[in-house]
């Protein structure tokens, strides 16, 4: 008990950690830290995406009536509030890019159409009650949040109630139309299904609601939970200290118990020597005094009788006195054992959470002088630095917007930019490249009647051309990787399915075939597109393995026929078969076993079955399912 308060107040104090920093930092409340490196990954690559991500949810949410509502609305949104959406694939595909590098490995990810408009619930669409539904209640400046909370969390057709006999009015009393499930003030969930009646507890794990727009009364709560837990696990240790003490009580006790019980071991042994004794005087008294009267050896005799009776007595009463003290002795040492396991265990986990906790009191004490340092190095030295270059900065930047200035005038800048970098070369080469290119100029312009221009668009345009291929390429290239995973996929599917109905032949053939005593194989090369039957006969006509059916006899051809039908009817389906002159060259034996099997497997399998043979069908068992006719003998 004093582990699991202990567990209870470090969730409880976890907790409360959790939502003071959800308190500095609203976002954290719905990922934690691994949310804030999401957001700050997906800056990083926002050029790249067609939309910016929304997300998570929750950040972008708030609650219309207070925090009243704020944990039935984190049970019936559940794992919604964390959830990012995107407009398409492609920004899917770069934010879980971006998920795996901030190690947010189970991000869920909506795509969502972020051009929709707003979406408008009739009222006749929305349940018919005046309790609030989910929608009601939260409010978002982004319409695309709210629509997928109706699309792929249904929240206007979630209804929030204040306990359970009301929820029980709406759902399995009133059936409100229109409604999926509702949810209470304690996060309970209650649902119809037809005729099935739901009612699921809380999750206990949730404890606070994630919208709350203030959480000092959710820590202030949970503060006096930890005062209570606390109390509860003093409690628990005052009563094992009483047990300890009572323990020692215990083992004071089984220490007097055992001196008794040694006193009477001494006391015992002394009257049995005592009894000996006198035995022994006795004995010799009577072969030293022959002539005592009788009367005198019967006195003494009843008296020693009535002395041994008394000694009998009291030896059973101190045995009896004895079993009972090591009884007690063993109840006493088996409650010693397990209360001093209990309290070595308890006494270690105590020992392990104090270690713990001043383990955790010194990096605290350490991690706040480390703040007072650089909070002291970053105001006497970091700071004036840094505005010092920033002055700095400015002034160079203002120096160069003028030198720019001026220099546009002279010549555009965009004419520079197209020249490219600055290689090095002195004017006087520069104008030698300019004569050369001029005189290139002329030459082509010679040769070729088209403009600069007009090639310059010809170019980009065939460029354009290239570029819309290889992209087109390179999408028949993904469907082509997709169409070959695909069809390895059903190959490898078909080549299992192919090699269990090839056992499957096998074995239904055998069992058929180990009603008569034979044993066989089926051998199916699908490559070769070839089916063989091989039949070994028992032990007592032959070992030898026929592998060509023609080496059988007629009616062990006929048999293993029918076996090889049988195991093909057993791998398909039909409501209607029929089979004729299935026993032709059978003898007696064969065709009793033969039609015992159809007769058995037909009923098995449910199906109707029509068996036509030119003999005698009177040894076929009758049946309600079973209708025998016999025709009349043809003419001569």
């Amino acid at each position: 008990m004093i582990q699991n308060y202990d567990m209870k107040h470090r969730e409880i104090s976890n907790t409360i950690r959790e939502l003071q920093r959800n308190q500095t930092n609203k976002v954290t409340a719905f990922g934690g830290d691994r949310v804030i490196s999401l957001l700050r990954t997906i800056e990083r690559y926002h050029q790249r995406f067609q939309s910016p991500p929304i997300g998570p949810i929750g950040a972008h949410l708030t609650l219309n009536n207070g925090d009243v509502w704020a944990l039935a609305v984190e049970h019936a949104i559940g794992r919604l509030l964390n959830a990012f959406i995107v407009t398409n694939h492609k920004d899917s595909l770069l934010l879980r890019t971006c998920a795996r590098e901030a190690n947010y490995s189970d991000l869920q990810i909506i795509i969502y159409d972020f051009s929709l408009p707003r979406l408008n619930i009739p009222p006749h669409m929305l349940p018919q009650t005046r309790h609030p539904t989910t929608l009601s209640l939260l409010h978002s400046e982004i319409h695309t949040v709210l629509n997928v909370l109706v699309d792929m969390g249904n929240v206007e057709r979630q209804v929030l109630v204040r306990d359970y006999d009301a929820g029980k009015a709406i759902v399995f009393d009133q059936r409100v139309s229109n409604l999926k499930e509702v949810y209470t003030l304690d996060g309970s969930r209650m649902f119809s299904r037809g005729s099935v009646q739901t009612v699921l507890p809380p999750n206990k794990r949730v404890r606070t609601g994630r919208l709350c727009s203030s959480y000092d009364d959710q820590i202030n709560e949970l503060k006096r939970q930890v005062l209570s837990v606390q109390e509860e696990a003093q409690q628990c240790r005052r009563r094992k200290r009483d047990v300890e003490e009572k323990l020692q009580d215990f083992q004071e006790n089984l220490r007097n118990v055992k001196r008794r019980c040694a006193n009477a071991d001494r006391d015992l042994t002394s009257k049995r020597l005592a009894i000996q004794d006198f035995d022994n005087a006795y004995a010799a008294e009577a072969s030293t005094s022959p002539a005592s009267t009788v009367d005198e050896l019967y006195q003494e005799i009843s008296k020693v009788q009535v002395e041994i009776q008394e000694r009998k007595m009291s030896l059973e009463t101190f045995q009896v006195r004895i079993g009972e003290a090591e009884a007690k002795t063993n109840d006493l040492k088996a409650s010693f054992e397990n209360i001093s396991e209990s309290a070595k265990g308890d006494i270690d986990a105590f020992e392990e959470a104090e270690r713990e906790m001043m383990e955790i009191e010194q990096n605290l004490c350490s991690a706040e002088e480390e703040k007072a340092h650089y909070e002291g190095v970053m105001k006497n030295r970091v700071l004036n630095d840094i505005q010092d270059a920033e002055k700095h900065h400015q002034e160079l930047e203002n120096l160069r917007e003028e030198s720019s200035r001026k220099a546009s005038i002279l010549c555009p800048e965009s004419e520079i930019v197209a020249l490219g970098d600055w290689d090095g070369s002195t004017p006087e080469q520069l104008s030698a490249q300019v004569t050369r290119l001029n005189q290139r100029l002329e030459r082509e312009s010679q040769r070729y009647t088209e403009s600069i221009d007009e090639l310059r668009m010809s170019y980009e345009k065939k460029e354009r051309k290239i570029l819309s291929k290889q992209k087109r390429n390179r999408a028949f290239r993904e469907k082509l990787n997709s169409c070959c995973k695909a069809l390895d996929l059903r190959r490898s599917k078909f080549q299992r399915n192919a090699n269990y109905l090839k056992r499957q032949l096998t074995w239904q053939f055998n069992t058929h075939l180990r009603k008569k005593g034979i044993s066989g194989q089926i051998k199916v090369s699908y490559e070769e597109k070839t089916l063989s039957v091989e039949v070994k006969m028992p032990q007592d006509a032959t070992s030898s393995t026929v592998r060509d059916t023609r080496g059988l006899s007629g009616g062990e051809r006929s048999f293993s026929t029918l076996c090889f039908a049988l195991a093909l009817h057993d791998m398909t389906e039909a409501p209607f078969r029929a089979m004729d002159e299935f026993d032709v060259f059978m003898d007696a034996v064969s065709r009793k076993i033969s039609l015992d099997t159809l007769v058995d497997f037909a009923l098995a399998q449910g199906s109707q079955w029509i068996l036509i043979t030119p003999h005698d069908i009177s040894m076929v068992r009758n049946g309600d399912r079973i209708k025998k006719q016999q025709m009349a003998a043809p003419r001569s």
